[in-house]
């Protein structure tokens, strides 16, 4: 099977926390998706929630530190991308967006990215189109057509199951028909391939021909 990998964004403040649960329902669908075109799909979580001192230090210094840098550098490796956001004041969070505006300019240019968001009613939904899609395209991202969207009604239709089928149908729906533009993405596209900024591009021959 073709390898590929993805990393999953997610930015919930709470533990648990449906942000991360809509993820992981995301991700699974995917590898799904992905395992019926033979890819085999290897998924990296990053919880934001974790990385939140790090990313407000690194807009302070201008330096990541480990951690943070780990997770900057397998954004960047990734062959796609989930993000999924809670929503605040009808937009992205504030950790969600610090954590894009540490990103190295280009990192997702080109990259397939799944948006997706929760919140406590549908009201929000409009805020994956005039929030998260624009931003996404401005960081010229490919963002796939359907974007997911849970409010709290979504999941556990018999009364709060949290577990990784908890969604209700309408919601399972959406989440396989974005599984399946990820997979159909990833199967037409060839392995990111991240270069190594401190490689040598021209042997020394080649340099000593310019002296």
């Amino acid at each position: 099977m073709n390898q590929r990998s993805l990393v999953v964004i997610s930015a919930g403040l709470s533990q648990p926390s449906s942000t991360r649960l809509l993820a992981d329902q995301l991700s699974a669908a995917a590898v799904g998706a992905a395992a019926s075109k033979g890819i085999d799909l290897t998924v990296k979580v990053i919880e934001l929630r974790d990385l939140a001192h790090d990313i407000a230090n690194n807009l302070l210094t201008g330096f990541p530190p480990a951690a943070l840098k780990e997770a900057t550098d397998a954004v960047a490796a990734a062959d796609a991308l989930i993000a999924v956001t809670p929503i605040f004041t009808a937009s992205y969070s504030g950790l969600f967006k610090s954590f894009v505006d540490v990103l190295e300019k280009d990192t997702l240019a080109g990259k397939p990215v799944l948006i997706a968001a929760t919140a406590g009613t549908a009201r929000h939904s409009l805020a994956l189109e005039h929030a998260l899609r624009p931003l996404f395209a401005y960081l010229h991202a490919v963002v796939l057509p359907t974007a997911v969207f849970a409010a709290t009604d979504d999941f556990g239709a018999a009364g709060g199951d949290s577990g990784a089928d908890s969604a209700a149908g309408p919601l399972r729906s959406r989440i396989t028909r974005a599984a399946g533009e990820l997979a159909d993405e990833l199967e037409r596209r060839d392995p990111v391939t991240v270069l190594d900024p401190f490689a040598l591009t021209t042997n020394f021959e080649d340099l000593l021909k310019t002296m």
